[in-house]
């Protein structure tokens, strides 16, 4: 199992941001096209485009999408919801 975590942000404030919040996983930078983050419905409408909101995908192996946690641009979600869903679908196998 891998987790990720990607962000409209750019590369050098990734590691400081992950830090802060004792991410056990690496965040990735989607920037500057935000292509990713807008192939999963990730960007802020209110923004035009170039903000992201804060949001969780859970994907197994198989590229099947599992979890979604949607929030606000401002939203900080705790790490374990997402990652017992994850641990939930690795004992599924």
């Amino acid at each position: 199992m891998q987790i990720l975590g990607i962000s409209s942000n750019n590369p050098f404030s990734q590691k400081t941001f992950a830090d802060s919040l004792k991410l056990p996983y690496p965040l990735l930078s989607d920037f500057p096209h935000l292509k990713t983050i807008q192939a999963y419905g990730g960007l802020n409408p209110d923004w035009k485009s170039t903000t992201a909101v804060r949001s969780f995908f859970l994907i197994d192996q198989q590229g099947i999408v599992r979890g979604k946690w949607k929030g606000t641009t401002t939203d900080v979600f705790p790490s374990q919801p997402i990652l017992a869903a994850a641990k939930k679908l690795a004992g599924n196998r």
